[in-house]
C-alpha cells in the first residue's frame, strides 16, 4: 500500500504541480506568418522544458494594435491560416498552447482566446469585457462574448463550439484552468471569479496592456489579490516591444502568482522575445480552498446562472517525459520573507504583546513569573515580557525572572541569564534545584546515577512546581517560554515545563525564535533598564552605549548557544553535553516537516522532495529521510501533550492549540504515514 500511495503522488500532476509558461513572442502587426513563426518557436522551448501549458498574449497571431484592418477579411483569413498551421505543427504534441485570434461567429468579430493541443481545438473563449475609453477603443472592431448566442463554426478545419458560457479545461494530470482576457481582469466582476469557484485552478489571462507611469505596480498588486481572492494559480502573458506604435508603448509584462505571491516575470521594456516558466502548487491550492470555509461556502451552486462547459484534454503521449521541479524551496517557510524585515519583526512581537497585555489586563496582575535559562526560548519570552510591561505603563520590577541552576547548568547559560535580567531591570531570583531533586530521588527510590527519563523530567517539573509556587507568592502569571517546535516534536516535560498560566512562544517555531532574537541583538532594538518606559522596543538614543552593547553581546552569544534543556551533567570541559538537536534533529528541519504537513497536509514523499530541493546540499538524502520519519512518529506520539496547552496567541498560520487550529485524536496511528516514508 505504501508503495501504492507513493506512485499516485509522484504521477498525478507530479507531485501535485502544474508546469505553465507565459511567452512574449516577437511580433509584427498584421504579419500573421511572422508571428506564427516566432509562436512555434516559443511552444518548441516551453515543451521542450517540460511546460504543461502555454499562454501568449491578447490577438498575438495578428497584433492587437492592428485597428480597422481588423475590419479587413484578407486579415480575419489570415490568422485562420496561421490556427490551422498551429494545429498542425502541435499534431504530435503534449503541451497546450493558447494563442490569441479574431474569430467570426455569424454577424460578430470576437477577440478570442483558441487553446489548442494534439492538433485539435479544445476551444475558443472570447473576451467579455471590452475596453472603449481613454486610448482603447475596441468596441469599434468586437463584440462581447455577452453578444454570443452559442454555435458550432467551422475554423481551421475543425468544427468548434462557441459559447458565451463559462469553459474549465481539464488537463490529464487532474488540473483545470480557465481564461479571461486582459481587461476581463480589470472589471468589477472577472470572469476568474466563477471560474475558480467552479473548478479553476489556474487562470490564464491573455493581456494587451499598454504602459504609463504607475500602472505596471498596480497591475501587479491586481493580479496579486486575484490570486489571492481565487485561492489559486494566475498566469498572465502581456504585449512586448513588437505591439508598440503610434501613442502607445507596451513593454511586455509576463508574470505568474500563486494564491497571492508572484513566483515569476519577466523583465520590462525588452526587444526581443521572452518566455518565463514555473510551476504552480495545485495541490497546495486545493488544500487552501479546502481549509477555507469561505470559499466553500461561494462555491454553492445556487450562486451561478449556469454551470461550466467542461473540456477534457487530450492524454499525453509522452507519460514518462523527465520531470524537475522549477521552483525554489525556501528552507526556513516560519522566517518572513516581506521586503521590510524591521516591519514583520515589530508585527510579530505587536501580536505576542497584545496577547499577553490582554490577559494581564483581564486578571489585574501587576507580576509575572518565567523560568530563566539563559536559551533562546526564555530569552525570548523575556523580551516579549519586557516589552508588555512597557507597553502597560508597568514597572519592569514585576517581571520576576527566575534562575534554577541543576545538575547540567553550565557557567556560560547561567551568566547569561543573569547579566541578562540585570541590564533588563526585572526582579532576579536564584533558586538552586540540586538539593531538592535530590531529596525527591530519594524519596522515590532513584538512582542519581542513573541518567534516564526521570532523572531529567524530575528537574523539568522540580522547576515549573518553583515557578506556579513564586507565582502565588506574588499574585502573578506563570509565563510559559516552550516554543512550536517543541511542541510538535512533543520535547517537553508533561506537567513540567508543558504547563504554564499563559505561553507566549506557542505559535513561534524555533527557527523564528532564533531569527527574532538575532533582530533584536543586531539593530540594538531593546531598551536597557536605565532608558525608562517605552512603547516600542526601539531606543535610538541607548544605541552603543556600554548597556546596550552588552545585551547585544548576551544576546548574540545565547544564539550561538547550542540548544539544549541542560538536565544532564556537562562534560569535562564544562560544556553542553546534552544537545537537542544530536537528539532529535535539526530543527530547521522539523520546522520544514511542520509547515508543509499541517500547512498544506502534503504527503510525505512530497515534503521529501522538497526538503532535498531546500536542503540537499546540506544533508544527504538519507538524513532527511532519517529525521523524517523521527518527526512523523513523534508529532503522532505526542499528541497527548498538545490536546490540553495552555493559551497563548497565535502568530503565524501555523498553530497547534486544541482550541484553534489543530484538533486530533491522542490515539490517532501514524503507520499510513511512516509506511510512505519508509517507502520513499
Amino acid at each position: 500500500m505504501a508503495y501504492e500511495l507513493t506512485d499516485v503522488i509522484v504521477t498525478y500532476m507530479k507531485y501535485g504541480y502544474l508546469t505553465v509558461a507565459a511567452a512574449i513572442p516577437s511580433v509584427k502587426v498584421g504579419d500573421v506568418a511572422f508571428n506564427i513563426l516566432n509562436i512555434e518557436s516559443q511552444i518548441v522551448e516551453a515543451d521542450s522544458k517540460g511546460a504543461e501549458v502555454i499562454t501568449f498574449p491578447e490577438l498575438s497571431i495578428t497584433g492587437y494594435t492592428c485597428q480597422d484592418l481588423f475590419r479587413q477579411n484578407t486579415l480575419i483569413d489570415a490568422a485562420e491560416a496561421g490556427v490551422l498551421r498551429l494545429l498542425e505543427f502541435t499534431h504530435q504534441m503534449d503541451i497546450v498552447a493558447i494563442v490569441g485570434a479574431p474569430v467570426i461567429v455569424g454577424p460578430l468579430l470576437l477577440n478570442c482566446a483558441i487553446v489548442l493541443q494534439h492538433g485539435e481545438i479544445l476551444g475558443i473563449v472570447p473576451k467579455t469585457y471590452l475596453p472603449n475609453y481613454s486610448e482603447f477603443y475596441e468596441k469599434r472592431w468586437f463584440a462581447s462574448s455577452q453578444d454570443l448566442h452559442s454555435a458550432t463554426i467551422r475554423y481551421a478545419g475543425k468544427n468548434v463550439f462557441v459559447t458565451p458560457q463559462q469553459q474549465i479545461f481539464c488537463l490529464n494530470g487532474g488540473a483545470k484552468f480557465g481564461i479571461e482576457i486582459c481587461e476581463d481582469v480589470w472589471s468589477p466582476e472577472p470572469p476568474s471569479n466563477r471560474l475558480a469557484l467552479s473548478g479553476a485552478d489556474v487562470i490564464f489571462n491573455l493581456s494587451a496592456s499598454d504602459e504609463l507611469i504607475g500602472k505596471h505596480d498596480y497591475l501587479k498588486k491586481l493580479l496579486s489579490q486575484q490570486s489571492a481572492r481565487t485561492i489559486g494559480g494566475y498566469v498572465y502573458s502581456g504585449c512586448g516591444f513588437g505591439e508598440s506604435t503610434q501613442d502607445v508603448v507596451y513593454g511586455g509584462n509576463a508574470m505568474i502568482f500563486e494564491n497571492g505571491r508572484l513566483i515569476a516575470e519577466s523583465k520590462r521594456f525588452e526587444i526581443d522575445s521572452q518566455l518565463i516558466i514555473s510551476q504552480v502548487d495545485v495541490e497546495k491550492l486545493r488544500s487552501e480552498r479546502r481549509t477555507n470555509s469561505t470559499y466553500v461556502n461561494a462555491q454553492r451552486p445556487d450562486s451561478f446562472d449556469a454551470s461550466p462547459l467542461l473540456i477534457t484534454a487530450k492524454a499525453s503521449e509522452n507519460p514518462e517525459k523527465e520531470w524537475k521541479l522549477l521552483r525554489d524551496v525556501d528552507p526556513h517557510p516560519f522566517i518572513p520573507s516581506s521586503e521590510d524585515m524591521s516591519a514583520s519583526c515589530e508585527e510579530i512581537f505587536s501580536i505576542q504583546v497584545m496577547g499577553l497585555a490582554k490577559r494581564l489586563a483581564h486578571t489585574h496582575a501587576k507580576h509575572v513569573v518565567l523560568g530563566i535559562s539563559g536559551g533562546l526560548d526564555s530569552t525570548l519570552a523575556l523580551l516579549v515580557c519586557v516589552r508588555t510591561f512597557d507597553k502597560l505603563g508597568l514597572d519592569r520590577k514585576g517581571i520576576v525572572g527566575v534562575t534554577m541552576p541543576g545538575f547540567g547548568t553550565t557557567d556560560r547559560t547561567y551568566h547569561n541569564a543573569i547579566t541578562l535580567m540585570h541590564d533588563l531591570g526585572i526582579t532576579v531570583r536564584e533558586i538552586n534545584i540540586a538539593k531538592a531533586v535530590t531529596q525527591h530521588f530519594e524519596d522515590i527510590g532513584h538512582d542519581p546515577s542513573k541518567h534516564d527519563v526521570t532523572y531529567e523530567n524530575s528537574q523539568a517539573r522540580e522547576r515549573t512546581q518553583i515557578l506556579m509556587d513564586v507565582s502565588n507568592q506574588v499574585g502573578g502569571l506563570v509565563i510559559g517560554t516552550g516554543d512550536l517546535s517543541e511542541l510538535a516534536l512533543g520535547w517537553c516535560t508533561y506537567n513540567g515545563d508543558h504547563m504554564s498560566m499563559y505561553g507566549v512562544n506557542v505559535s513561534i517555531p524555533k527557527t523564528l525564535i532564533r531569527y527574532l532574537v538575532n533582530y533584536v541583538a543586531t539593530t540594538g532594538q531593546l531598551s536597557p533598564a536605565s532608558s525608562g518606559k517605552s512603547d516600542s522596543l526601539s531606543s535610538d538614543s541607548q544605541c552603543g552605549n556600554e548597556l546596550q552593547s552588552e545585551i547585544t553581546r548576551v544576546l548574540l552569544d545565547i544564539i550561538d548557544t547550542p540548544i539544549s534543556p541542560e538536565l544532564t551533567p556537562a562534560d569535562d570541559n564544562g560544556e553542553i553535553a546534552q544537545k537537542t538537536e544530536d537528539l532529535v534533529g535539526p530543527y530547521e528541519l522539523h520546522d520544514f516537516f511542520l509547515y508543509y504537513l499541517l500547512r498544506f497536509g502534503f504527503h510525505p514523499a512530497k515534503i521529501m522532495m522538497l526538503a532535498k530541493s531546500a536542503f540537499g546540499r546540506k544533508y544527504p538524502d538519507g538524513v532527511i529521510k532519517h529525521w523524517l520519519h523521527t518527526f512523523i512518529y513523534r508529532f503522532f506520539s505526542q499528541q497527548f501533550k498538545r490536546s490540553c496547552l495552555p493559551d497563548g496567541p497565535k502568530v503565524g498560520s501555523v498553530s497547534l492549540s486544541p482550541r484553534g487550529d489543530w484538533r486530533m485524536p491522542s490515539d490517532a496511528v501514524s503507520s499510513v504515514w511512516l509506511e510512505e516514508c519508509d517507502a520513499l
